[in-house]
């Protein structure tokens, strides 16, 4: 007898094709039938009448490389229907181990309180197996972590030995499964590393079936140059690329996303292989030090700020930008950018810089170096892009969702703190806004972006479909009541809508939390 039988089922099946009503017999792991058959058993029927029954959701951005060891129920995650994270983005990765701690702070503890360590990237893939996370766990590996290993905090081009050393940890984590690399280019180390040391890297992931993720090096003023950039890695490099999380933010660049989003589409048109994903949100969430410039990063700031106050050439960087480097702190305001995690002091969390600075009567920029000094993990929330791009770009079927969150709970080490509503909302936002609400997608095509295309894009075979023989990652939604519910006031708070998910065959989710069952994709 089948171990799982849903059936009546509103089939939205990931492949963009209209809705169906059939029954989905799931056995093993892997669905076993999907069919019009009446009068089915199984050790678990689910009558899914008047719900929609569609592929689990894959996160194409994830920052959950350590939740497996630290939340491993991946709360946030799995009660908004998804089922696969990638990991391991925008440069960082929990190997090689220069890059632990940074992991480690993403998920809100230190990298001494992790209950195990690894010396290779296969011993941190068979680590989260045997953690048995809630969501299955694909991975990159990150070029600043891989850069960190290699140089240290060195500012300047490496040497051959080594760029020598960086290409074989590179080949390391792809061949023992990652999926592909990524950069950070507006986080050290990565925004030390040119074009043509990226391309090297790139080179050796693509040479082994991988691709290439990018938080590229400015999403505001220097937008455009900064995806000519990625473009042109994968073009020199051979291989696939993603931009991460794409948007127009600040002043600087509002109201050009239908620009941007040509600009994709003309390289595609010349040859490129590239795609995107988004976050459907008008704030991003990221480090408090990102408004350092390259000169100085957070690592040397007691240094330079030995009395805590910033020179003028510091504070007319941090607010203004400088050549060669954007910076966009002037085209929001500090009104728009809210702290998000600080260790020393959480009661600020959710307090504006420009708040905190009329409270402290000082300089925004003068409170911003101070909270720096005292955690240099400091996170921030910038408000800083309009809803009509964000709208443009999540009508737009062929840009992929991706969290850029963490999976966590509210009881969880980041539960004190003002996270990104995004943790815990981002599907159920698109399907709730811009699907029912907006028509800005029909729902077939919202699906397929959530689920088939991502699976193709980053190779994890046997996933993002409803088909006979495919693995059962699936979720069931009302259409009606599905809705996020997390605020920028109130963000862990979980959505509504998901009645059902199962990972692997396995349910992880029915209103309780059920059984673990995720494990790691490894490429190919």
């Amino acid at each position: 007898m089948p171990g799982l039988v849903i059936t009546e089922a509103s089939v939205v099946d990931g492949s963009g094709s209209p809705a169906r009503r059939a029954n989905v017999v799931v056995e093993g792991g892997r669905i076993l039938e999907v069919t019009d058959r009446p009068d089915l058993e199984g050790v678990r029927v689910v009558d899914a009448r008047g719900r929609v029954l569609a592929p689990g959701f894959i996160d194409t951005h994830s920052h959950a490389d350590l939740s497996p060891f630290v939340e491993p129920w991946m709360d946030s995650a799995i009660r908004q229907g998804i089922t696969t994270v990638v990991v391991g983005n925008c440069g960082s990765s929990p190997w090689p181990s220069a890059g632990l701690e940074e992991s480690a702070q993403l998920v809100g503890v230190s990298a001494a309180d992790l209950p195990t360590r690894w010396s290779s990237y296969a011993g941190y893939l068979d680590a989260i197996d045997e953690a048995r996370p809630a969501c299955n766990v694909a991975t990159l590996v990150g070029q600043g972590a891989v850069r960190g290993e290699a140089m240290r905090g060195d500012r300047r081009p490496p040497t051959d030995d080594e760029l020598e050393t960086m290409r074989r940890l590179v080949a390391e984590a792809v061949d023992a499964g990652a999926v592909g690399v990524s950069t950070g280019l507006i986080y050290p180390p990565g925004m030390h590393a040119r074009t043509d040391e990226i391309v090297a890297l790139a080179r050796v992931a693509g040479e082994r079936g991988g691709l290439y993720a990018s938080h590229i090096r400015d999403e505001g003023r220097a937008v455009f140059e900064a995806v000519a950039e990625a473009i042109r890695v994968g073009r020199e490099g051979g291989l696939p690329v993603h931009v991460s999380h794409l948007k127009v933010e600040s002043s600087y660049a509002w109201g050009r996303a239908e620009e941007l989003l040509e600009t994709l589409d003309r390289a595609r048109t010349d040859g490129a292989d590239v795609s995107a994903d988004q976050y459907p949100y008008t704030a991003w969430e990221t480090s408090l030090a990102t408004i350092l410039p390259p000169w100085a990063p957070v690592e040397t700031l007691g240094d330079l700020v030995p009395d805590g106050a910033p020179s003028e050439q510091l504070a007319e960087a941090i607010e203004h930008g400088e050549p060669g480097w954007g910076g966009n702190v002037d085209g929001i305001g500090w009104e728009r950018v809210v702290i998000g995690s600080h260790q020393p002091d959480p009661s600020i969390s959710g307090r504006s810089l420009a708040d905190l600075a009329t409270d402290r009567d000082h300089r925004p920029v003068e409170v911003a170096i101070g909270l720096l000094l005292a955690d240099p993990y400091t996170g921030m929330i910038g408000h800083g892009m309009l809803e009509e791009d964000v709208r443009l770009i999540a009508s737009r079927p062929d840009v992929m969702v991706g969290t850029d969150g963490v999976a966590i709970a509210p009881d969880g080490p980041l539960g004190r703190f003002s996270v990104h509503p995004r943790y815990y909302g981002t599907f159920p936002r698109v399907l709730a806004r811009y699907v029912r609400e907006e028509h800005l997608l029909d729902l077939p095509a919202a699906i397929r972006k959530m689920t088939s295309m991502p699976a193709e894009r980053f190779g994890l075979r046997g996933r993002g479909r409803i088909a006979q023989g495919a693995f059962a990652d699936l979720v069931l939604f009302d259409p009606d009541r599905i809705e996020d519910v997390a605020t920028f006031e109130r963000p862990h708070a979980f959505p509504n809508g998901i009645d059902l998910v199962v990972v692997n065959g396995a349910i992880a989710w029915d209103g309780e939390r059920g059984e673990r069952a995720g494990r790691v994709l490894r490429r190919g």
